[in-house]
C-alpha cells in the first residue's frame, strides 16, 4: 500500500507512521529547504542527523522527497505521486490543495480508489480559516476547564493529547475505508478534525452535562465519580490509588489496617465515598503516611488494589521493560547503522507482524530515488498515450 503524506506538525504525521508500521510505504512530501516544521523545533535535538527528536517521533518508517508545490514541474510530480497512491494525507488548510488541483474530487476522477485523509483543527466550514494547533483547541474544546487544580489556573496536557486522538482517529477511519473498497472498488474522503477528535475523547465527561446537565469542573487528580480514585500523600510522597469497585476498597482498607472503613456505611458504597470524600480522603492519607510510596506500591499491588508512585518518562520506560513489554525499538539509517531508540507501534501480534525499524529521514533523502520512479511512470504514460491516439476508435 502507498501512502502520499502531505501532512506535517503532528496528526497527519502520527497517522502516516502508523500506517507505515503496519507495513504501508509512506512517502512524505517536505518543503524544500525547510521541509517539515517539526524539523526545526527543538531543543531537545536528535543526535540520528533528523532534526529535532520532536521531528524524529512521528516520522520513522517514512520516505522524504522535496517538491516545491509552487512549481509547475514539481506540481506536476506531486500529482503522479497522488495517482499512483492508496492514500493520501494532508492538513493543509481546507481546500488549500484543491486550489493547486490535488484535492480530492479531481484526484478520485483519476485514481477511483484513493482514499483521501483531510486532518484540520475546526472542520471544513464555518471552521475553515481557523488554524489548528492542539494547544488552543484544548482550551476552546473544554479539556483545559477540567484539567489542574481545582483552586488553580486551568492546565494542558502533558503532550499534544488532540493531536494524537486526532492522529488515531484517522488511522482507524483509513483502515475501516480500505476495507470498504474491498467491496466497492472505491475510495473515499475522510475528514477528521481536531475540535471533533477532542470531543470523542471527553467520554464521561461530556456525557456528564449532556446526559446530566452537569458541567463538569477542574478537580485536581480526583475523580468526578469514583473515590478513591486520585494521588494521596505517602510517608515521602504521592501514591496513585484506584479503586474502581468496592471490593478493591475493602482490600484497601484491610491493607491499611483499618478494615473498620469498609464496614462504616458513611464508606462502604462507591456512590458513599463520592458523596464524603472530603472526610475519607484525610483519613487515607494519614494511614498511608506511616511509610513511603514504593512500600505501599508493592504492599496494594499484591493484595489486588491498584496503586503506583509517581514516575518520570525514563522511569515508565524501565518499568514497562520490566515487564518484559518491549515499549521501544531499534531503527537504523540507510546505512544499516544504529540511529537510536523510539517507542515502538504498541500492539503486539501472534504471529508476529514483522516490524519494520528505519530512522526517520533526512531531509529530501530520497528525493532522488522517489522523483526518478515518478518520472519513469509519467514517460510510459505519456507513450501510451501516443500509441493510443494514433489506433483510431481505441480508448483507455
Amino acid at each position: 500500500m502507498l501512502v502520499a503524506d502531505f501532512s506535517r506538525i503532528l496528526a497527519g504525521p502520527l497517522c502516516t507512521m502508523t500506517l507505515a508500521d503496519l507495513g504501508a510505504r509512506v512517502i512524505k512530501v517536505e518543503r524544500p529547504g525547510t521541509g517539515d516544521d517539526t524539523r526545526s523545533w527543538g531543543p531537545p535535538w536528535s543526535g540520528a542527523g533528523a532534526g529535532a527528536t520532536y521531528f524524529e517521533s512521528v516520522n520513522r518508517n517514512k520516505e522524504s522527497v522535496c517538491l516545491d508545490l509552487g512549481d509547475d514541474g514539481d506540481l506536476r510530480l506531486a500529482k503522479e505521486l497522488a495517482l499512483r497512491a492508496d492514500v493520501l494525507v494532508e492538513n493543509f488548510k481546507p481546500g488549500g490543495l484543491a486550489r493547486m488541483g490535488l484535492g480530492y474530487h479531481e484526484l478520485s476522477a483519476a485514481n477511483p480508489g484513493l482514499i483521501y485523509v483531510s486532518i484540520s483543527g475546526f472542520g471544513a466550514e464555518g471552521g475553515r480559516t481557523l488554524p489548528g494547533y492542539d494547544f488552543v483547541v484544548q482550551a476552546l474544546g473544554g479539556l483545559m476547564s477540567i484539567t489542574g487544580e481545582a483552586d488553580g489556573p486551568p492546565m494542558k496536557a502533558g503532550v499534544a493529547l488532540v493531536d494524537v486522538l486526532t492522529a488515531k482517529d484517522a488511522a482507524i477511519a483509513v483502515l475501516a475505508a480500505l476495507q470498504a473498497r474491498r467491496d466497492s472498488g472505491r475510495g473515499s474522503h475522510i475528514q477528521v478534525n481536531l475540535l471533533s477528535s477532542l470531543q470523542g475523547a471527553l467520554v464521561n465527561q461530556a456525557q456528564a452535562y449532556l446526559g446530566a446537565g452537569i458541567v463538569p469542573a477542574r478537580m485536581g487528580n480526583a475523580h468526578p465519580s469514583i473515590v478513591p480514585y486520585e494521588l494521596l500523600g505517602c510517608a515521602d510522597g504521592p501514591l496513585a490509588v484506584a479503586c474502581g469497585n468496592d471490593t478493591q476498597f475493602v482490600r484497601l482498607a484491610a491493607e491499611l489496617g483499618a478494615p473498620e472503613l469498609a464496614a462504616d456505611p458513611r464508606f462502604a458504597t462507591n456512590s458513599a465515598r463520592v458523596e464524603r470524600r472530603e472526610v475519607l480522603i484525610p483519613r487515607l492519607e494519614e494511614l498511608l503516611g506511616t511509610a513511603p510510596a514504593a512500600v505501599w506500591q508493592q504492599r496494594l499491588a499484591g493484595a489486588g488494589v491498584p496503586a503506583g508512585r509517581v514516575s518520570r518518562i525514563d522511569e515508565g520506560i524501565d518499568y514497562a521493560e520490566s515487564l518484559g513489554l518491549e515499549p521501544t525499538i531499534e531503527v537504523r539509517d540507510s546505512s544499516g547503522q544504529s540511529a537510536g531508540r523510539q517507542i515502538r507501534h504498541p500492539a503486539l501480534w501472534d504471529p508476529p507482524l514483522a516490524p519494520r525499524a528505519e530512522a526517520p529521514p533526512r531531509l529530501g533523502e530520497h528525493t532522488g530515488d522517489v522523483v526518478a520512479w515518478l518520472q519513469d511512470g509519467m514517460e510510459g504514460a505519456a507513450e501510451d498515450k501516443a500509441a493510443e491516439e494514433a489506433v483510431p476508435g481505441w480508448h483507455r
